[in-house]
């Protein structure tokens, strides 16, 4: 797969779900089978910031070119995701949310995969 299709698969991704947990962050929670309080309406509210952040980041670096900057966001993003990967998988283990959170799992482990990737590959010099 190419950088510029990871990019914009990620940004639509985050374009579909981080508008939706900062404007309904109580209707994404019941669909996941997290319990609704304030606590968990404010932690959704920041982690759509955050899917905005990285919509703007995707959307506006899709088309950067190789070198130390393209790297540096290939490992944040790597990270990230990884991150997501595991705490959304001890999450579900830990019966705080239900099976549909597998879905998210999914999502998390595709990015964590394409960008790890792109993280181990050395790019040539153009």
């Amino acid at each position: 797969m190419k950088f510029k299709t990871l990019m914009t698969i990620k940004a639509f991704v985050c374009l579909g779900f981080g508008p939706v947990l900062l404007f309904f962050p109580a209707w994404i929670l019941g669909l996941v089978g997290a319990a609704y309080c304030s606590g968990a309406a404010l932690t959704a509210r920041e982690y759509g910031a955050a899917l905005v952040g990285n919509l703007l980041l995707t959307w506006l670096a899709r088309n950067v070119d190789q070198g130390v900057s393209r790297r540096a966001i290939i490992w944040n993003l790597f990270v990230y995701d990884l991150i997501g990967l595991v705490a959304t998988t001890a999450l579900i283990l830990r019966g705080s949310l239900n099976p549909l959170a597998w879905g998210i799992v999914a999502v998390y482990l595709f990015f964590t995969v394409g960008f790890g990737c792109f993280a181990l590959h050395r790019e040539k010099a153009a």
